[in-house]
């Protein structure tokens, strides 16, 4: 089947059986290699990209279901001040990633900030609950969290949350 959608902004096209999975899609037909195949049952959450506005695991989602939606990577993530705001305050808290779980902490770092702009302790870690890894102690990454919202705040507002 083909199938037409938004990556990382582009408009695209490709011709996949309509039971492939993202994340196959994505490293195999696009060279993305920032998702991860790692549990394939949409637990670890190494495979997570931003699946129409949503942090979504990759590995659960079928050609078929991308037709006409849009899709950011941890590539496409990674041009975007937002991004650099993250960076900056995970590297603020001494927050260094293992590289395997990396995207999908800094893509729900995103989206947890675009729905909450100084989420509390509670807030981050049950938005994390998804990202299996250990290599992040969680009072780093809720400082992480925080001081990224404080980035933010003061480069979209002039001020902190």
């Amino acid at each position: 089947m083909t199938i037409g959608f938004i990556l990382n902004g582009e408009d695209v096209v490709i011709r996949s059986d309509a039971d492939v999975r993202l994340i196959d899609i994505l490293r195999g037909s696009f060279g993305l290699l920032g998702a991860k195949s790692g549990c394939l049952m949409g637990k670890c959450g190494v495979c997570s990209v931003i699946f129409n506005g949503n942090v979504s695991p990759a590995c659960l989602i079928p050609a078929f279901r991308i037709r006409g939606s849009e899709i950011i990577t941890i590539e496409g993530f990674s041009t975007t001040n937002e991004y650099q705001d993250i960076m900056t305050g995970f590297a603020q808290a001494g927050m260094e990633n293992c590289g395997y779980c990396g995207a999908g902490k800094i893509l729900t770092a995103e989206a947890l900030l675009e729905r909450i702009n100084r989420p509390t302790r509670e807030e981050i870690l049950t938005g994390f609950g998804g990202i299996k890894c250990r290599c992040t102690d969680p009072d780093k990454l809720v400082e992480a969290i925080g001081i990224t919202a404080d980035i933010r705040q003061r480069r979209l507002y002039g001020r902190s949350a």
